[in-house]
This record gives structure tokens, C-alpha cells and sequence, in this order.
């Protein structure tokens, strides 16, 4: 029986002429939606907008695969998914459970809360915090199965005090996994639909007769579902504009190989256009881990996904030190950061961009997907620039608070007066004016 191919994945050195050209190009390297993606998800959203439960039961057959009659039968009976949730087995369960208690244990120190002060002039001033109304929780359901997205979505958002937890995922048969029903149990949502793609987003959003709209849409999908989020946005909030998962191990070449070959691999099998990177000063280490990886490939079930993956967008890179790699790794702004190396504390004061930064040789990525307590739900592609991770205050709004006594009212007045005349907006100034003490 002939062997399988060796494993294709880019490779680079810093101290290569070449290297930044082939750094920017994986960078700018994407995922690339399909030809037409934006109007046809436009096309789905305003059908939604229009036709409502008559467009749901149209695109629940055509793009989900479930025939049913009314919008009505979308929505998931609890009787059922408790029925459905029975069928996990009882460590399963408690491994969800124990997983619910440490993500909730870490919410709970997310949150923000009201204040208040008084400056000198006696005015009060102060924030005022409030949870959201409602919220959609887009839960995937193509390639496998994510429980766990269910909990870091339902947990910091009940944590906030949302009132109204709703949560659509695709179910072709109408019959969702188990586990997903169950972590739903666990976080108590019952509010479920049947229902994937760009026409859940639309529904959450806008509402139809059977589902009311909600105030903020969170949680993964696929390239359907993060465009619709982007045409949505403004009229909900969401979480942020997820694309493919990533990771990049920073390693000093002393952890064990395999070790590191099943991190990236972990990574790499979510999807094809998932994202494994490994930097390291040690070039015959950076072989180790790629014959690691070629040994181990054949008994991964999900093989296939993990060539395509590390082909497309895999990578090694040769680096002068492990501080040039925190430099690389700032430039990349990856979704999970692992700094497998002796003293990851010395590192992690240089790092700037991040979604989630996993300090030591012992600490795996797969930790933070599932249990270890902060969300999992992180920035990608770069975004790690400017968004930071899933949080229970990410559930909750602020409100601005002023409280003017007639003393500040005038001191404030003759500083707002000034600055209106001066944009020229004269009914401001006459606003300001009518409350100041006459001199």
C-alpha cells in the first residue's frame, strides 16, 4: 500500500530576502467569499424583510434541507430538544456542566457597573448600566457539532441579565445534535429554531410573525452567516465579523513535537481555510514538528480538511529569536496565541494583538475552546487590532447620566454657550443660556 503525500505547508525564514514579500502574501492571503456572496445575501435579507415566515419556509427547504409547513415548526418544541439532550451520555453532560460553572465563574467578573461622582461645579455625573433586552445566538451546525459555542454564547449573556435568549441553528432533519440540546438545557435556553444560514440572521434581526427580533446577534458561522452579520449591523448589534479560525504557537524548540504538531492540527481541522502557524528559532525543531505531523496525519479522521488547511494557509516560519516572533505575531494579530516556551511571562508583555494569548508548554489552545473559563469567541483575521474577546459586558449597554444643580447649570452654560456660538448653532447657545444666572 503506497504511503500518503507528505504534508504541503509554506514555509519562511526572516533572514531570507524574500521573506517579507511571502508575509504579506499569506497576511493578505483570505478565505475569498464566493462570486456573488454579498448580493445574494442581500437578496436573502431584504426577501426576509419582505416576505417574512413565507421566505423562512422557502429557504428552511432549499438552503437547509428541512420541509415543514409553517414557520411555526421551526421553532423546537422543549419537550422535544429535552427529549433530544436525554440521549447524551452522563459524562458528557458532566463534562458540559463543568465547563458551564468555569465559563459563568469567569462572566461574572466581567461586568459592568453603575457609577457616579460629582465635580467641582456640583453637577453629578455618572454611568447608568442596563443588560440588553434580547439576543440571537447563530449556533453552526455544518462540519461538526459545537456545544461549547452554545455555553460561551448563553452564559455570559445570561450572566448580564439579558432577558430574552433566542438561539437558531441549522438542523436538516429537524433534529439537532444532542450534545448542542443539551449545553442548551444546561444554559437554559428553550427558545430554539431549526434555522441556518443568512435567513436566520435576517429573521433575528428584522422578525417575522413567529420570531421576534432581538437586539444583538452573536455567535460563528459560516461565510454566509458573517456576511449577513455585516449587512445587519446598525440595525442589531453584533458580536464582531468572525472569519476562519486561527492559531499561531510561538515555541523556543524545547516542547515536546508532538505536543505542537496536535495544536496545529487541532486548529487545522476545523476547516479548509483555517489558519496554523508555528514560529520558532530553531529550524531543525520546525522539521521535527512537520515529520511529527506527517506520522500522526494518517490516523486524524479528519485528514482531508487538515491537508487542505495547512496547504492553503499553514505556516512555519524560521525566526532570528522569540522576540522577532512576538514582533510577527503583533503583525499577524492572531485569534489564539500560544507561547509554549520556558518563561511566557517574559514574552507576554510584548504582546499587543491578540484574542487569546496561552502562556506555557502545558497550556493548549483546545483548553480555551471548551473549559478553561474566558470566551472562545475571539477576533480573527487580524482583528485582534482593534476587538477583544466575548464578554459578559458585551451584553450589557451604558448609559450617560448628568445631573445639573443651578450653580453648575450656569458655570456648564457659559462653556456650552461659547462653543455653540462658535459652530455657529444658535439655538444651542439659546439653550445654554436660558438656564445661566443672569450677571
Amino acid at each position: 500500500m503506497p504511503s500518503a503525500a507528505p504534508l504541503a505547508i509554506t514555509r519562511l525564514n526572516t533572514r531570507d530576502s524574500g521573506f517579507e514579500d511571502g508575509l504579506r502574501r499569506h497576511a493578505a492571503r483570505q478565505a475569498g467569499a464566493a462570486a456573488g456572496i454579498e448580493a445574494r445575501v442581500r437578496e436573502i435579507i431584504g426577501d426576509v424583510r419582505e416576505r417574512g415566515d413565507a421566505a423562512l419556509v422557502e429557504y428552511a427547504a432549499s438552503l437547509d434541507g428541512l420541509a415543514v409547513n409553517s414557520a411555526a415548526e421551526l421553532r423546537l418544541p422543549p419537550q422535544r430538544a429535552a427529549a433530544i439532550a436525554a440521549a447524551v451520555p452522563p459524562e458528557v453532560t458532566q463534562a458540559l456542566e463543568q465547563a458551564a460553572g468555569r465559563i459563568r465563574r469567569y462572566a461574572e467578573r466581567q461586568t459592568l457597573d453603575d457609577w457616579q461622582f460629582e465635580d467641582g461645579d456640583g453637577a453629578q455625573l455618572g454611568q447608568r448600566v442596563t443588560p440588553l433586552e434580547s439576543v440571537g445566538i447563530y449556533v453552526p451546525g455544518g462540519k461538526a457539532a459545537y456545544p461549547s459555542s452554545v455555553l460561551m454564547n448563553a452564559i455570559p449573556a445570561q450572566v448580564a441579565g439579558v432577558g430574552r435568549i433566542v438561539m437558531t441553528l441549522p438542523a436538516a432533519d429537524g433534529a439537532p445534535d444532542a450534545a448542542v440540546m443539551k449545553a442548551a438545557q444546561i444554559a437554559g435556553v428553550s427558545d430554539i429554531y431549526t434555522l441556518g444560514g443568512a435567513h436566520a440572521v435576517a429573521a433575528l434581526a428584522y422578525g417575522t410573525r413567529s420570531i421576534a427580533p432581538v437586539c444583538k446577534i452573536v455567535g460563528p458561522g459560516n461565510i454566509w452567516v458573517a456576511e449577513a452579520k455585516r449587512q445587519v449591523f446598525g440595525r442589531v448589534g453584533v458580536d464582531m465579523i468572525a472569519g476562519p479560525s486561527e492559531i499561531l504557537v510561538i515555541c523556543d524548540g524545547r516542547t515536546e513535537p508532538r505536543w505542537i504538531a496536535c495544536d496545529l492540527f487541532a486548529q487545522a481541522e476545523h476547516d479548509e481555510q483555517a489558519r496554523a502557524m508555528l514560529l520558532c528559532p530553531d529550524a531543525g525543531y520546525l522539521d521535527e514538528v512537520l515529520r511529527c505531523m506527517n506520522e500522526m496525519i494518517g490516523d486524524m479522521p479528519r485528514a482531508a480538511i487538515i491537508r487542505a488547511s495547512l496547504r492553503d494557509f499553514g505556516l512555519m516560519i524560521e525566526v532570528g529569536d522569540l522576540d522577532e516572533a512576538v514582533a510577527i505575531a503583533n503583525r499577524l494579530a492572531p485569534e489564539h496565541l500560544e507561547l509554549s516556551v520556558e518563561h511566557p511571562e517574559e514574552l507576554l508583555d510584548g504582546v499587543r494583538n491578540a484574542g487569546a494569548v496561552f502562556l506555557g508548554r502545558h497550556t493548549s489552545e483546545v483548553l480555551g475552546d471548551y473549559c478553561a473559563g474566558p470566551n472562545h469567541v475571539l477576533p480573527t483575521g487580524g482583528s485582534a487590532r482593534f476587538f477583544s474577546p466575548l464578554g459578559a459586558h458585551d451584553f450589557q449597554k451604558r448609559t450617560s447620566v448628568v445631573r445639573c444643580t443651578p450653580r453648575s447649570a450656569d458655570q456648564l452654560g457659559r462653556i456650552a454657550r461659547c462653543l455653540a456660538r462658535a459652530e455657529g448653532l444658535f439655538a444651542h447657545e439659546a439653550s445654554a443660556k436660558c438656564r445661566m444666572t443672569p450677571r
